[in-house]
């Protein structure tokens, strides 16, 4: 087929659809959906949305528990000339809420547990008259999408992304990626990420398939891998934590990535050399790091070169296609070599910031020097950019961190906890080990209910509840601090900010667990909570206990943890529990084929233990 002028996003997938209509554009366990099926699915609803109000100007809302009909309703919004947003599932009610009076969406597509009341359940095999339907003529102007970033300062932006840049992104990233039908990219990212359209729409220009998972639930580390050899998956895209919990596990079990897998694509977050060197010495997969903001449509560079021996930071890369990269300071332009804020220009900016136009200002600044309509996001990162024109990056402008590829202000989370009775002032930083999880330090308004000086008590029980539930009800789950601290003093360093080194080493002191701690403590009542089953209590009641309580020690870095303390009351989350999984079958004959849904039936070391108990005794 002769390829004519693209203007458009569909016209690209109508490309794939008349060049390759019987091959896969969606995969899953289940089944497959041919790019003609998919066409035909997608004009059904399409015709469906038009009908209640969807088209140019309009947003239609996405609320499924799968990603397949999620990928079916982005194509099918598109296709009526809408704008598609995403309802993250993982919001707190009270966020989900807010975000659905946002948008005003003239249409609500889903079935999922967080689905607005009224949202349409569109049929999966159409009859043929729900097709009867005429696409309407897209502007490049017109919305693609708009996506959620979140909300790091206070309010959720709510990014504006046209249909031109998905398009110029899109074709950019298969690009770069030597996208080919052939390819098969596993979707993994939360449907609400900006990951996603990245997952979806280079492979779909590429006439390649997306691979599906059933649901929304993460993946572990094994799950993946056996995901992805069992899908014949030749890219997939993981968050640099992800990745590292990933890179552990292959080492751990002495394997090697699937021999389909031939690219593994890592941003995020900040990556270190060492397991970049690592992974490229000993994996057969390629890595390919990334970097962008939802803001600029996801990733705007990409490095997948040979990390050098002497480099010292793993580079961001080099710019897509139609996207441009500045570093600047005090507003100009800096040589190469020296170090300032990175600012992205070009076609792939997104429009702005729904509902906010003092931010979309504030942020996405004039450049008058490249041509007069030009923009230049300013990212907030620092950088340089190398000889070879490849970007490094150098660290944050402001306080703003990172947790699991999400970018947050500390002040945020310092003030709800401020909010709170009883607590004079807070701070916030990501846990020293791992990075992953958020600690809190919070200094009592009575300083009689305050530990010594130079020291941290862990809070736990009621303590803990009390500062953890009111934030669950206002922030994600990755913003809120899992493990809690008391001191009676904020230390400051030199310069006069918190030293957050100093209350690192107050809470985690370097002392060996006493085995008392363990097995000297007293067993939970029968027929409470954390009882488990009789036999499995019996079988595990001391050294098997022992090793699961030092696992759990180990992996959440809480030395006095208790063999009835709760895994996620503890600090830990998804990523954590890859890591403790993938421990525990190291070293337990039962933890083989143990999931993530054992640990959260199972969340403490006790009742984690009995399990492991029976399972030995009646095999996997």
């Amino acid at each position: 087929m002769t390829a004519a002028p693209q203007t458009d996003i569909l016209d690209l997938w109508d490309l794939s659809v008349g060049d390759h209509p019987d091959r896969p554009a969606l995969v899953s366990a289940r089944r497959a959906m041919s790019y003609r099926e998919t066409d035909r699915v997608t004009d059904s609803w399409a015709a469906a949305l038009a009908k209640r109000g969807a088209g140019p100007g309009r947003l239609v809302g996405l609320a499924f528990g799968d990603p397949v009909r999620t990928v079916l309703g982005m194509l099918a919004t598109l296709k009526a000339g809408a704008g598609f947003t995403i309802l993250d599932d993982r919001l707190p009610p009270a966020a989900r809420a807010a975000l659905v009076r946002r948008t005003e969406a003239a249409v609500w597509l889903g079935d999922g547990r967080h689905a607005p009341d009224g949202a349409h359940v569109p049929p999966v095999h159409p009859t043929g008259s729900d097709t009867a339907w005429s696409r309407p003529p897209a502007r490049a102007s017109d919305v693609a999408y708009v996506l959620f970033t979140s909300g790091s300062t206070g309010r959720p932006k709510g990014t504006v992304v046209e249909r031109d840049a998905l398009r110029r992104f899109a074709r950019a990233v298969a690009e770069r990626l030597e996208l080919k039908p052939e390819d098969r990219w596993l979707q993994v990212a939360s449907l609400g990420f900006d990951v996603l359209i990245e997952e979806v729409f280079p492979a779909l220009v590429a006439g390649a398939a997306v691979v599906c998972r059933d649901d929304t639930r993460a993946l572990d580390a094994e799950e993946l891998h056996h995901m992805a050899a069992l899908t014949r998956t030749t890219v997939v895209e993981l968050s640099t934590q992800y990745w590292m919990e990933y890179a552990r596990w292959l080492d751990t079990a002495g394997a090697t990535t699937p021999g389909d897998l031939r690219t593994v694509v890592v941003g995020g977050e900040r990556m270190d050399p060492r397991p970049y060197r690592e992974w490229q010495a000993r994996q057969p997969a390629a890595l390919a790091h990334v970097y962008g903001l939802t803001e600029c449509t996801v990733s705007s560079t990409f490095y997948t070169g040979r990390l050098p021996d002497d480099a010292d930071e793993v580079p961001l890369g080099t710019p897509l296609r139609d996207a441009r990269i500045e570093i600047r300071r005090d507003g100009r332009a800096v040589p190469c070599g020296e170090r300032g804020e990175i600012h992205i220009g070009g076609p792939l900016l997104a429009r702005g910031f729904l509902d906010d136009e003092e931010a979309t200002a504030r942020r996405f600044l004039p450049d008058p020097h490249t041509a007069p309509d030009a923009r230049l996001y300013a990212t907030g990162d620092l950088g340089r950019m190398d000889s070879e024109g490849q970007v490094v990056f150098l660290g944050r402008v402001d306080d703003q961190i990172k947790i699991r590829g999400h970018r947050l202000e500390p002040a945020r989370v310092e003030r709800a906890l401020c909010d709170r009775p009883g607590v004079d002032q807070a701070v916030v930083f990501p846990d020293p080990e791992t990075g992953t999880a958020l600690w809190a330090f919070t200094v009592p308004a009575d300083p009689a209910t305050a530990p010594p000086p130079g020291e941290a008590r862990r809070l736990t029980g009621t303590e803990r509840e009390a500062l953890v539930a009111p934030l669950e009800e206002c922030l994600p789950d990755w913003a809120v601090p899992r493990v809690l601290h008391r001191v009676s003093v904020l230390p400051k360093n030199a310069h006069g900010k918190v030293d957050k080194r100093s209350l690192a080493s107050w809470a985690t002191p370097d002392r060996p667990a006493r085995p008392a701690e363990v097995s000297g403590a007293p067993a939970p009542k029968p027929g409470s909570a954390d009882a488990a089953p009789a036999r499995g209590v019996a079988a595990a009641a001391s050294e098997p206990l022992d090793r699961v309580v030092a696992l759990f020690r180990e992996v959440l870095t809480a030395p006095t943890l208790g063999p009835d303390d709760d895994f996620f009351a503890q600090g830990g989350h998804s990523l954590l529990a890859m890591r403790l999984l993938a421990r525990m079958r190291e070293s337990h004959p039962g933890a083989v084929g143990l999931r993530a849904s054992d640990l959260f039936a199972s969340p403490t070391p006790r009742r984690l233990a009995g399990t492991l108990a029976a399972r030995s005794d009646t095999g996997p």
